[in-house]
């Protein structure tokens, strides 16, 4: 089951700008990108924030159209919805992503670095 995001054409630039104002929320995007593609499980984010604060993050990502959340049996898996943002603002995320990478004031996700698929 897909939990409800917005269509490609209803995601809004201010919106998604506004989003990624947060630096968790920019580090939780950050670690998709790395990991481009595999489904992650909400529980891979522990460590920036608490459950209910990590579920708020995790809600605004979703509702805002930059992620995309479903429920395999007890899990959320998270996946970054990359083909969506870039065929409405195309570069925007990879600029974005490209930023966030070498910015030392985000956190970390499970203690790692970054890095990037080439």
């Amino acid at each position: 089951m897909t939990l409800p995001h917005p269509n490609t054409d209803q995601i809004s630039l201010p919106i998604v700008l506004g989003v990624l104002g947060d630096p968790t929320r920019l580090a939780i995007v950050r670690y998709l990108a790395s990991k481009e593609g595999v489904p992650l499980n909400c529980s891979q984010f522990l460590d920036l924030a608490s459950k209910t604060n990590l579920s708020y993050h995790l809600a605004k990502l979703r509702e805002a159209g930059v992620t995309r959340a479903e429920v395999v049996g007890t899990n959320r898996m998270i996946t970054l919805r990359r083909a969506d943002l870039d065929s409405r603002f195309p570069g925007l995320l990879d600029s974005v992503i490209a930023a966030a990478v070498d910015d030392p004031a985000l956190p970390a996700v499970g203690g790692h670095d970054i890095e990037m698929p080439a």
